[in-house]
């Protein structure tokens, strides 16, 4: 019996039951519409900054997947940058960090144009600017060769490594590829939200490149979404809600890929994992306004960059208190000149001091 699905006599001709799949799509499109019309009504710096936060999340969250760590000011900066937004304050994002957001913005905002072999090569390109993934230089803008070993996922310590999963061979897969992009680009008779789920079950079933092939069918899954919804616009980050639900995801994918082409079971999960996504978007919608209202606010009160800085990070949440030691270290500057800085917010209003004085003198923004 083969092992894998792409080894069946019957592959890529994925089936499943509609029955089955009827109340969970019903229930992520229902939130998915609910979403989006709660986004409609607010403005459009409200609708800006939940976009903001939704793909730095997104970025971030994604390469955490992988067990990689992106300085989440960094992917915001460069969001915004490309955005159009503006973030006084934040650092400005290293290379690696640019390139993992230019893929992501390029899968979202240019969600109608089609899916080519090129596109998908400067996607990868992007993810590894410097040829390398870590110390390994590997194929890039490139199909895998396998000339090393057969393309493999596992785990597990060296000499005792599980293997979990081994793609097609590098020899199918530019007849492999071709296939698959010719499907994601037709106007096919599947619902959109599962042709979003199939594909990113197919993508990374080829993993058709020698790393990378979770963050790109990630993003792949959210530019069949963004055209699911008729918008480039994103106000919920799938990528966040499958970090939360990693173990699952792994196993509902290993699953699958050791199965039949009844891939029902996949397409459950991942309509479950939408819908818990729109709903953890929606409950923290009220932090996003509550967030933009403090900037409103301050809109007419000048600022300098490290006061911007410091007033972002009490309105995501500080902890403890605000003091003047604590402000130089933020903005890297003297202590006298975070007094200055501090002292000029208080006298316009925007910090307040607390009861106790002297060394332990703290801060706090004045309610809105």
């Amino acid at each position: 019996m083969p092992d894998y699905i792409h080894e069946l006599p019957d592959w890529p001709r994925f089936r499943w039951d509609e029955r089955r799949l009827t109340a969970p799509l019903a229930a992520a499109r229902h939130q998915q519409g609910r979403l989006l019309g709660h986004m409609e009504a607010l403005g459009f710096t409200l609708r800006d900054e939940a976009a903001l936060r939704t793909l730095t999340d997104d970025v971030v969250k994604s390469s955490d997947i992988e067990g990689e760590t992106l300085d989440a000011d960094q992917v915001r900066s460069s969001v915004a940058r490309r955005l159009g937004l503006d973030v006084g304050g934040l650092p400005a994002a290293d290379r690696h960090v640019e390139g993992v957001v230019e893929m992501m913005l390029d899968a979202t905002q240019r969600c109608a144009e089609p899916l080519t072999v090129e596109r998908l090569f400067g996607w990868h390109a992007s993810l590894f600017p410097t040829g390398r993934s870590g110390m390994h230089r590997i194929a890039v803008g490139a199909w895998r060769d396998d000339h090393a070993a057969p393309m493999q996922v596992v785990s597990g310590p060296v000499g005792r490594e599980r293997v979990h999963f081994q793609a097609p061979a590098a020899a199918r897969l530019d007849d492999e590829m071709r296939q698959f992009l010719e499907w994601v680009n037709a106007d096919t008779t599947i619902e959109p939200v599962l042709k979003a789920a199939l594909a990113h079950l197919w993508f990374v079933t080829l993993h058709p490149f020698d790393d990378g092939n979770g963050r790109i069918a990630r993003a792949l899954g959210d530019m069949l979404l963004a055209r699911s919804e008729g918008g480039a616009q994103r106000f919920y980050s799938m990528s966040a809600q499958i970090r939360e639900e990693r173990a699952d995801y792994y196993g509902i994918l290993e699953r699958t890929q050791q199965g039949t082409m009844d891939v029902t079971a996949w397409m459950e999960w991942f309509l479950g994992c939408l819908t818990r996504a729109i709903l953890g978007a929606q409950a923290g919608l009220s932090g996003v306004i509550e967030k933009a209202r403090c900037w409103e606010r301050l809109r007419d009160v000048s600022l300098n960059d490290r006061q911007r800085l410091v007033i972002g990070r009490l309105i995501d949440g500080f902890e403890g208190n605000l003091t003047t030691s604590k402000w130089a270290a933020l903005t890297k500057c003297s202590n006298d000149t975070a007094l200055r800085d501090i002292q000029q917010l208080v006298e316009r209003g925007v910090l307040v001091r607390n009861q106790a004085g002297g060394r332990s003198t703290s801060y706090a923004l004045t309610a809105v």
